[in-house]
């Protein structure tokens, strides 16, 4: 992995762990303009970077949260619960894709069309219905045996050691 891509998920990383705490600090306060435009910066920064990086699949998922995150800091749209969780699910996205960066040293095959269209319906201004996490697939229960009383010698010897 070069140093630039490095440096690139390196700054990434704690970019994306200020917007969380942000975001958490905007969904008690969704007013809270100095608080928006962090997460604006932070997004748009990523985005930024992606293009010069030729990280495609980041850029979108970056650039559909930063067109909503625009709007809510000019106040165009008004921040919601809901807008926030969207966010979340945005950045949550972004996360994957940099761990897969990190772990093949290139953008993961992934589809992030569900979120983008919910970000993009959002900045419409339209009611969203957030996007359900991929269902994990049921696995068969398994069987756990009742675990075995000790031997008799094993609990007379603990019993003698309590004992002494």
């Amino acid at each position: 992995m070069d140093d630039l891509l490095s440096d690139f998920l390196t700054e990434t990383h704690e970019g994306l762990s200020a917007v969380d705490e942000a975001l958490l600090r905007l969904e008690r306060a969704p007013d809270d303009a100095p608080t928006l435009a962090e997460v604006f910066r932070q997004v748009h920064t990523i985005k930024g970077t992606c293009g010069f990086l030729g990280l495609s699949r980041l850029e979108k998922v970056a650039h559909a949260a930063e067109t909503i995150l625009g709007l809510y800091r000019d106040g165009s749209l008004k921040v919601t619960p809901e807008g926030i969780t969207l966010i979340f699910a945005a950045v949550d996205a972004i996360r994957k894709i940099v761990v897969g960066l990190e772990q093949h040293g290139q953008e993961p095959d992934g589809d992030d069309a569900a979120v983008i269209a919910a970000l993009d319906a959002a900045a419409r201004g339209e009611s969203v219905a957030l996007p359900s996490a991929p269902q994990a697939k049921a696995e068969a229960p398994v069987e756990v045996a009742p675990a075995a009383a000790p031997a008799p010698r094993a609990a007379e010897a603990v019993a003698e050691a309590v004992q002494s």
